[in-house]
């Protein structure tokens, strides 16, 4: 079977000739939440260490959110672990289907080496890694399922608390909602197809934060004016990495032409379900998987749970294009027929009040959809 393994920093060059898009691929199956793309993010782009102490009680995510100051943020999402009725049942089907047992710590044994009292008993991962168990399953760098006697030590995870991380980025969308609404031409797309913001031509109204379906924009708050990912440009013209990509310890985040990142992430993808992940899939990758979130996503990523788990909408489109591009077309609509109608009653023999009424309307004394219904009423009449 063919071995599909894990994109390696060199299979996507920086600069592809005649590629047209450059963007993200970021694979949240690898990511370990070491946060130095956020460090090399505000090292490179001068941005303050704001949220750098934890004083978020309970969580380790201390940035919390993408904002002005932070244009890479690591998302530490913990996963409960499920009931009693869905751990037995997990591990009915792992003995079903594996034939192997999961090693597991007696509570005692915990008890006596935390110094309280342990409820239950969990799996002991160190007896996994030295019993020679498989990862997902299969020998290491082999497809295929399990052996007889081995143990999945993804199922032996599974009825844990756990972590999942994800690194969120600005989508630099196709359909670019921020675009969309800024008045001043300040955001702009690059000779890469990435969406940058021009500080020097902003004006700090504010009105591209509210049109990220994706909460990426932010304003400021020394000079009020709006702020977000740049996907590295300066970076890029010099035919580098953007910070993050080139920090990244595992290659969850990769940079490259967008057409060669979806071909490696949907291997990827098509590499997990062979692995028994049925549930990874692309999120944002335009045609890949047959939906369009803004158009596609120029960074766009690889999940295994629902969008709405890592913080993300199912479905996002620019609020402008959903919601004022149709109203103006409808308003600009009834304005033509209203203007068609007026053009008419002039141009057909009428009587002067009948005139005067039709000038009243358009100085704004009646509204000229009333003042066209009136002309027919007397017309019928």
């Amino acid at each position: 079977m063919t071995t599909v393994t894990h994109a390696a920093p060199t299979e996507i060059s920086v600069r592809a000739p005649g590629a047209s898009r450059m963007g993200f691929f970021t694979d949240t199956t690898v990511c370990i939440g070491c946060k130095s793309c956020e460090v090399a993010c505000k090292q490179w782009n001068d941005l303050p260490a704001d949220g750098s102490s934890f004083r978020r009680s309970g969580s380790y995510d201390h940035t919390a959110e993408l904002k002005a100051t932070t244009w890479r943020h690591v998302r530490f999402v913990e996963m409960l672990a499920p009931s009693d009725l869905q751990r037995q049942e997990a591990t009915d089907a792992l003995a079903r289907g594996k034939g192997g047992q999961i090693p597991r710590i007696p509570a005692t044994a915990l008890a006596d080496a935390g110094g309280g009292v342990a409820q239950e008993e969990i799996p002991d991962l160190v007896a996994l890694a030295e019993n020679g168990a498989k990862r997902d399953g299969a020998p290491r760098g082999q497809g295929g399922g399990a052996h007889p006697g081995e143990v999945d030590v993804a199922a032996a995870v599974a009825d844990m608390d756990r972590w999942i991380f994800m690194s969120d980025v600005c989508k630099h969308c196709t359909n670019a909602g921020c675009m969309d609404a800024c008045p001043t031409g300040a955001l702009v797309r690059t000779e890469f197809e990435t969406v940058i913001l021009q500080s020097d031509v902003c004006n700090g109204c504010g009105y591209c934060v509210p049109s990220c379906p994706f909460g990426v924009v932010d304003r400021d708050h020394d000079d009020g004016r709006a702020s977000k990912c740049t996907l590295c440009y300066d970076r890029l013209e010099d035919g580098l990495e953007p910070a993050c990509a080139k920090a990244c310890p595992t290659d969850s985040i990769q940079f490259g032409p967008y057409d060669e990142l979806v071909a490696v992430a949907s291997r990827r993808v098509a590499r997990l379900h062979e692995k028994g992940m049925d549930g990874a899939y692309l999120y944002g990758a335009g045609d890949a998987e047959g939906e369009q979130i803004a158009g596609g996503l120029g960074a766009f990523f690889l999940f295994t749970e629902p969008p709405e788990r890592y913080g993300l909408p199912a479905h996002a489109d620019s609020p402008i294009q959903q919601n004022v591009v149709p109203a103006t077309l409808a308003a600009f609509g009834a304005g033509l027929a209203a203007a068609a109608g007026v053009a008419a009653a002039f141009l057909s023999p009428t009587h002067g009040r009948d005139r005067g009424l039709l000038l009243a309307a358009v100085a704004g004394l009646s509204t000229v959809p009333d003042a066209v219904r009136i002309l027919r009423h007397r017309r019928a009449s």
